[in-house]
């Protein structure tokens, strides 16, 4: 599986733990950025994985800002995207099943590493259930028309 990681300063610190669960999990990395703690800006990051997402160049993402809050809001402006701001397993993992979630977002500032880490793990284990929860994803994807 290839996916797509990008962080601004804020989550840079926990751009390595994410790489580790990443590598652990046999993914292919596409690396977009950030590359050191200096100050940049979030959205520029959560447009760069959402477009290797939307292209398929990669098919998850992964962004990670210092809450979470402010890439997933701007991951989710690019058409096609459904990101998901998960701080815990469960959603993370529900994300994928019921709401076909192609881009996880993390908080760094919110959850620690170990954490991090074992909800990349249950996001990439996820798989869309389909069935009813796909009326419900056709639905949110038509609110991108209007």
């Amino acid at each position: 599986m290839r996916v797509a990681l990008g962080c601004d300063h804020g989550g840079f610190q926990l751009k390595p733990t994410v790489l580790e669960a990443l590598a652990d999990a046999g993914c292919d990395v596409v690396d977009c950025g950030t590359y050191s703690a200096d100050s940049v800006d979030y959205p520029d990051y959560a447009a760069l994985v959402a477009q290797k997402v939307v292209s398929q160049e990669a098919e998850l993402g992964i962004v990670i800002c210092g809450t979470g809050i402010g890439i997933s809001i701007a991951a989710n402006k690019i058409k096609g995207i459904r990101a998901a701001l998960c701080s815990d397993t469960y959603s993370a993992r529900m994300s994928r099943e019921h709401n076909n979630a192609n881009v996880l977002a993390l908080g760094a500032r919110v959850i620690g590493p170990g954490l991090a880490y074992d909800i990349v793990k249950a996001f990439l284990s996820g798989s869309f259930a389909g069935g009813r929860h796909a009326v419900r994803v056709d639905k949110i994807t038509a609110l991108e028309e209007e």
